[in-house]
C-alpha cells in the first residue's frame, strides 16, 4: 500500500511539458511556474496537456490545465470532462476555478451557485487562498442563499484567519480580509 502511495505521489510532481506550458501563476499546488492567460501558448498547451493527461488520466493537476487551455481556446464544453476530473481528484485550483465558472456562468458551463458554492467552500477547506477569502465574500453577499452549503461565520472566520497568514504584507489582500471580517461580526 505504502508503494502505491509513494507512486501516486511521484505521479503528482513529475513535471511535464504541460506544467511548463499551461500552470496557472496563482495556483499553490504548481509544479512550474506559472504563465499568465495571455502568455499560453494554446496550440502547444494543448497539445502537451493532452498527452500528459492521456499518459495519467487521474491526476488533477494536469487535467486543471489542460481544462484551462482549452478554456482560454474559447472551447469551454470540450474543457468540461477535463474539470470535473480535476474537481473529482480534489485538486484546490480546480475546486475554486471550476466553482467560480459555475458561479459566473462563464465558459459554456452553466450558472449554478449552489454548485458554485460547494467547490468554493471545498477549496477553502483545503487552504485555497482564493476559496479562504471568496467564500466568505460571496456568502455574505447572499450568493449561495437556498443551498445546501455550510455558511457558519465560525468556519468563515477561520478562513479568513488562515488567508491572513498568506497575505502579510499585501495592504490590499489584508484590507479586504479585514473588511470580511468586520461585515461577519456586523451581520
Amino acid at each position: 500500500m505504502s508503494a502505491l502511495l509513494a507512486l501516486a505521489f511521484l505521479s503528482q510532481s513529475i513535471v511535464t511539458e504541460c506544467d511548463r506550458l499551461a500552470a496557472h501563476p496563482s495556483d499553490p499546488d504548481k509544479v512550474a511556474p506559472g504563465v499568465p492567460e495571455g502568455k499560453v501558448d494554446l496550440p502547444a498547451a494543448i497539445e502537451a496537456c493532452q498527452a500528459a493527461v492521456k499518459a495519467d488520466p487521474a491526476n488533477g493537476r494536469l487535467n486543471y490545465q489542460l481544462a484551462r487551455t482549452l478554456g482560454y481556446a474559447g472551447r469551454g464544453k470540450e474543457a468540461a470532462p477535463y474539470r470535473e476530473a480535476a474537481v473529482k481528484a480534489d485538486y484546490p485550483q480546480a475546486l475554486f476555478v471550476v466553482g467560480y465558472i459555475h458561479l459566473l456562468g462563464h465558459n459554456d458551463a452553466a450558472k449554478d451557485v449552489c454548485k458554485a458554492g460547494d467547490l468554493i467552500h471545498r477549496s477553502a477547506l483545503r487552504g485555497r487562498h482564493a476559496g479562504l477569502v471568496g467564500f466568505p465574500h460571496w456568502s455574505l453577499q447572499g450568493a449561495f442563499n437556498g443551498c445546501v452549503v455550510k455558511q457558519d461565520r465560525s468556519e468563515m472566520r477561520g478562513f479568513l484567519e488562515q488567508a491572513k497568514t498568506m497575505s502579510k504584507g499585501d495592504f490590499y489582500q489584508m484590507l479586504l480580509i479585514e473588511s470580511l471580517e468586520a461585515r461577519l461580526v456586523g451581520n
